[in-house]
């Protein structure tokens, strides 16, 4: 199982590198997947490349499954401390205007009983 250290306690190239290890992929396998060079890859695991740009990093992020802010941090961009929430795209909510935690909660527990009782209808 991989630890989550710090950056500090694990540099990013030693990361990726055990990340890649535990999955049982070599350089060549990744470079097939995301299109970065294995020599490439090769000098960020060895640490000769300490910031690889944030393109190369979500491209890794997204074939090893691991969050795209960690590899960020580890090669020492800023990362916001907080993300936020993630924006509502039905027009519903715009109808509503700002609405409070609890208020969203209650809409969305009468909405849970609302589908229920339409289900034991349909039955």
């Amino acid at each position: 199982m991989l630890s989550s250290m710090g950056s500090d306690d694990n540099p990013l190239g030693a990361y990726l590198k055990q990340v890649r290890d535990a999955q049982g992929l070599s350089l060549r396998d990744v470079q097939g997947k995301t299109e970065i060079s294995n020599a490439f890859l090769s000098q960020i695991e060895s640490g000769k490349v300490k910031n690889p740009s944030p393109v190369m990093l979500h491209k890794l992020a997204t074939l090893y499954r691991v969050p795209y802010e960690d590899l960020m941090e580890r090669a020492g961009y800023p990362v916001p401390e907080a993300r936020l929430p993630p924006q509502r795209t039905g027009n519903l909510f715009h109808r509503f205007g700002k609405i409070t935690q609890e208020e969203e909660e209650q809409l969305l527990d009468y909405l849970g009983f609302l589908r229920s009782r339409a289900r034991r209808g349909k039955r």
